[in-house]
This record gives C-alpha cells, structure tokens and sequence, in this order.
C-alpha cells in the first residue's frame, strides 16, 4: 500500500516515538469508524494536554489528520460529516501498516535523518536538500504552548486548503464561469497600448490578463455582503447571534453562519460562511475571505500561478506570479488593487504582525513586502518564536515538495531567494505610494492607471491636496466645490465647473477610512477600515500664497450614525476649532473671517459589535441619486 505524505512523514520518526503517536492516531480514527454517529469523537479540542504534548510537537501527527479528513474550527480539529469515511480508513490503514511491522521487528519505512541547517540563507539555498532531509522533531517551542498550536493548526489548514484550487474539474468550472476570450482580448489590447506608450515596455501579455481579470472580478461577477436583505420583505437586517451549520453548510465548509434579523418582518435570513470555492462560484458573494478564496481558484483556472495570503490581523488576499517581471504581485480582488502592497499598513492604517503565502507548493513568510516599518512590526510578532516559525515553516515545505522534480525544487528556491532580497531592505513610500515598484516601467505604471501624479494621493500620515484659488477664483473671489459621494467626484464649482475624480485626490489627510459601496443596499458612504477603532479625514483650504483671507464660509456637510457610532465634525483656523454638526444644511461661520486658511476635519468612532465600523458614515447617499452633493464649501474671498 502507498503511504501519503503525511504517513511518509510520520515514519520518519523513531519506533518510541512513532508507536506512540500512532496509538493516538488509531484511537481518534477507530473511535469515528466505530461510533460514526457520535458528535464528540469527530472533534479534538486543541488546548487538550493529550493533543498538545503527545501529536502537535510529532512532526507528521497533525498532517495525519489533516489527511484522515479533519479540518480547523477555530478551538478545535472537526472530521466534518461531509468528510470521505473511506479517506479517513485509508490513512488509517496506512499508519496501522507501518506499527504492525516495527512491532514485528521490521525496520521503518524512512530512517530518521539529521536536521538541516535553520536559517533563511541556508533554507533558500539548500532547499532541494531540505526536501530530502526532514526536519527533526519536536521543534523549537514558543513560549506559550496554546498560542503556537493555535498557529501551527492554522498554517496547516491553510496549507491544506490551497490544494483545492489545483483539482482539474474544479478549474474547468471556475473557466465556464470567466470571459476568458473577452479578458484576453482587452489584455492584448492594453499590452499593445503599453508598448506604443513605453519602447522599454517588458511586461507580458499574463500582467494585463491579472488586470482584466481583478475588475471583471470585482465589477462584474462578485459583490460584498455586510448585511443581507430580508428574504421576506427585502428590508435592512441586522448581523445579531449565529446560527446552527446545516449539513449542506457543513458540505461546503461553513462552520460559522450569520443570522442577518429583520426587526420588521421578526424573520432571520440565514448567510453560512462557506469556505468551499466550488460553492462560492455559485453564490458569488461574501466577505474577504469569500471574495479571495474564490478569486485565488480563477487565478489557478487560468493557468496563472497563484498563492492565497493569510494576514494574522483578519485580512487575505491573493498573489500572482508574473514571469515577465520575475516577481509575485499583490493582487487585492476585494478594492481592485494590484502591486500596491503597502495598501494595509499605509492606507489602511493595519497593524501588521505575520502575513503567510500558500500555495501548492510552499509557504513563505512574506509580511516584509507589506510592510515599510519592519521594526514595528517585528515588535508584534510575538504569538511565536521566530526560530520555531522558520523551522515549521521548512518541514513543512519539505513535506510538500517531496514529489518535485529538481528542476522545480531550484526554480523555487532561486524565486524565494529574490524576494528574501526583496524583504531585507524595507520599502520607502514617497506620499501617495502604496509600495509595489512605482519607479519601475512607465508601461507598468500606466497599465494600473498611476501616472497622474502619485503625490497627489495621501497616506496616513502624509499631508496630500490643499484647495488654493485659481486665477479664476482669484478675479470672481470666490472658490464654491462639491463632493458627490454617488458619483465619487469633486466639482469646482467656481473654477469652471472642473471635475476631479476619486474622494480621496482632494483629501488634506486621512487615517483608517475608506469608500464603502453596497451594491445590495443600492448606498454608498465614507466609513472607517474593519477593525479601526477610529477614523479621521481633512480638507485643507489656503488663500495666503494668493494674497488673499476669508471674507465669509458656508459649509454644507452630511453624517449619518447608528447605535452608538459617533461623528465629530470640526473647522479649525489657527488655533480655533469650531465643532458643528453634519445635518446637511449649509451653516455660515463667522470665526474665520480675516483667516487665511482652514481645516475641514471629520472623525469616526463608536458603534457596536462586528459591524461597529459601519455605524459611523459620511456622505451616504444612494447609487441612484446622481444628482444631490453630499458636501459642499463655499469660500467668498477679498484681498489681504
């Protein structure tokens, strides 16, 4: 009988230490074969002394389970009752095999081999070695047990996960889903524009099938759920308690789902969190996790190699490798973003810790792309050791790669060199840029729209757009300029009407806050980033370099709160700050009259639960209603 990876692993061990786990392996397989209709033996808590003294630190043990068909839910390892029986026997079998031959005296399998070198020099340079030599066991342990088991479960699930995207049939249902004709076409076209637009132009036709592919992704095929609509009368719910898994839920991987309440209808509209990709081609819709796990299999589906990225601090996303540029790509499906990868820490405003690549075939730790504050972060990385997360993270490529040709093996190693590069000196950013290679080719910085002048963006804490008179406004003295948050643009109102697209290319600063468009609700707003306790956002005006000061300002701003989320509105001059409220009616302020210049200051805060970042909104609007501005300063001027 063929051993699987995960036994050939667990062989690899010496006969006290292999007789022993694989005792403990029998007993979780035997109990389920036996008792099939017993929930308490398909779970294995992962705080449980057993478990996490006698399997987790056995090198092989836990991929056993993974292989048997377990899978991760949060505090415990499940065997889901979608799970193949015949799976589970099999491994079983398999184990059974390999003790009933040490107990006979036989030699094992694999003898146990020496460990290699545990550095990130010596893992790169040596991997195909590392892939014949497996790692010794137990690893090097972190300081708190129940945080490195949670850790370690979480990269073996992941790890386990990605080899979804690689069934053939899985693949050829996601392409009947994909325009692929169509997106190639336009790749082509845009690489064509590219090339007439840059000599220099080295990218491949793959860089701008990624482009296609994120905005068909994104406009066309998936939407964002926060809240469903009630199925009975199509109101707004609310996100209130869970809900039991059915057993189709449970066939497709929801383990958690959401029970959005009508409080009209008194009516509960069920929203499982499916984790299955196959079922998400079908229901085209979710959160992050939905939005990357589905776009991470179309990715594969189209013959680009993909990995699915894991961020510790509740975000993932996708990366894809390009060959024409010899580097892997950030790819966000959620915000249509591609090779911005320091969208989260400078935009966002996260709080990186670990951010983990899987693919088929390895993991790599790659929180240094996203990142240009590599000591802060490093700071944050405490759930684990970082001797012990190196050495977890090679046995497990190790394992994985046992299968690959040499010539595999060393086009990996030679990528994971490049990058290992790549994160040794970190990122930095001039205002506006959020990372990627933005002194790179003029053909790459036009493919993704960026050649409109970086610096007039803002980051977190870099100061960006400042509202100064034109000629125009000059001789009329008067600057008059509108925000529709419907359209997502400014107009200038008193400076021929010019229109300025995007909320945030007139911004002074920003922090934590983002365009939230729900198509399901037909709104859209200003909020705070998922997680952020607080968000803040300015609007500079300046009449000094003009020679001119105030002589009058109305301001018309709109806020919209639920529970207890919060919006402060402030007009700063000097060192006064005036608070009013965003009522939607123009108000006149008679502090700032002589003032040269003023701040338009907002912040975000409060609310309650999950969704606490949704209760505070700015300019909200609905998608239908193109005509009305949600925000609008009008500035009458006079010499100084």
């Amino acid at each position: 009988m063929a051993a699987s990876p995960a036994v050939t692993t667990l062989c690899e061990n010496s006969n006290e230490v292999f007789l022993d786990v694989a005792k403990l392996l029998l007993t979780y397989a035997d109990n389920i074969l036996r008792n099939p209709n017993e929930d308490k033996y398909r779970s294995i808590r992962i705080g449980n002394p057993t478990f996490s003294t006698k399997l987790l630190p056995i090198k092989g043990a836990v991929e056993c389970l993974f292989e048997m068909g377990f899978e991760e839910a949060e505090t415990h390892l499940v065997f889901p009752k979608s799970a193949s029986v015949e799976q589970l026997r099999l491994i079983r079998e398999s184990i059974a095999a390999e003790r009933d031959q040490r107990l006979r005296g036989g030699q094992p399998v694999q003898p146990t081999a020496q460990p290699p070198a545990a550095s990130a020099s010596a893992s790169a340079s040596d991997s195909s070695a590392a892939s014949r030599q497996p790692v010794t066991s137990p690893p090097p342990q972190p300081s708190s047990l129940e945080s490195s088991m949670s850790f370690y479960v979480s990269l073996q699930s992941n790890f386990q996960h990605v080899m979804m995207y690689e069934s053939p049939e899985l693949q050829q249902k996601a392409r009947s889903h994909i325009p692929h004709q169509q997106l190639s076409s336009a790749a082509e076209q845009k690489l064509k524009e590219a090339t007439e637009a840059d000599s220099e132009c080295k990218l491949g036709k793959e860089d701008f099938l990624v482009l296609e592919l994120l905005r068909w992704f994104k406009q066309d095929f998936f939407s964002w759920v926060d809240c469903l609509p009630c199925s009975r009368c199509g109101g707004r719910t609310q996100n209130t308690s869970s809900l039991s898994p059915s057993t189709d839920d449970l066939r497709w991987g929801a383990q958690r789902v959401e029970n959005h309440y009508c409080q009209s209808c008194l009516l509960s509209t069920r929203f499982p969190r499916y984790n299955n990709p196959e079922k998400l081609l079908e229901t085209r819709r979710g959160r992050c996790g939905e939005w990357a796990n589905c776009f991470t299999l179309c990715c594969r589906a189209l013959g680009l190699e993909a990995r699915y990225i894991w961020d510790s601090t509740d975000h993932v996303w996708t990366e894809i490798y390009s060959a024409s540029q010899r580097r892997w790509l950030h790819c966000d499906s959620c915000e249509n973003v591609c090779d911005k990868p320091l969208l989260y820490e400078v935009g966002w405003g996260k709080k990186l810790a670990y951010v983990l690549a899987f693919s088929k075939d390895q993991v790599v730790d790659v929180t240094w792309r996203y990142s240009c504050k590599h000591p802060d972060v490093l700071s944050r990385r405490t759930k684990v050791q970082e001797a012990w997360l190196l050495h977890t993270i090679n046995g497990l490529n190790a394992s994985r790669q046992q299968s690959l040709t040499p010539g595999r093996k060393k086009e990996l190693t030679e990528r994971l060199l490049v990058e290992l590069v790549e994160f040794i000196s970190p990122k930095k950013p001039k205002p506006g840029e959020l990372g990627g290679r933005n002194s790179g080719s003029l053909a790459w910085r036009l493919a993704r729209g960026e050649t409109r002048g970086a610096d007039t963006g803002t980051s977190t804490q870099t100061p960006g757009y400042v509202f100064t008179p034109t000629e125009k406004e000059k001789s009329d003295r008067l600057l008059h300029v509108r925000y529709s948050a419907t359209k997502d643009q400014y107009c200038r109102v008193s400076s021929n009407a010019a229109v300025i697209q995007s909320w945030d290319q007139c911004v002074w600063r920003k922090e934590s806050v983002f365009r939230k468009v729900e198509n399901d609700w037909q709104m859209v707003y200003i909020a705070r980033t998922e997680g952020s306790s607080m968000g803040r956002i300015s609007w500079k005006f300046d009449f000094a370099p003009a020679g001119m000061k105030i002589k009058s300002v109305s301001i018309m701003a709109s806020s919209q709160t639920f529970h207890s989320g919060k919006v402060c509105w402030h007009l700063q001059a000097g060192q006064i700050t005036t608070d009013f409220s965003g009522d939607g009616r123009m108000q006149s302020f008679q502090t700032l009259n002589g003032s040269s210049e003023f701040t338009v200051i907002a912040e975000l805060s409060g609310g309650e639960g999950e969704s606490s970042w949704q209760h505070s909104q700015l300019f909200r609007q609905s998608l239908k209603e193109t005509e009305e501005s949600s925000f609008e300063i009008l500035v009458h001027l006079q010499d100084a």
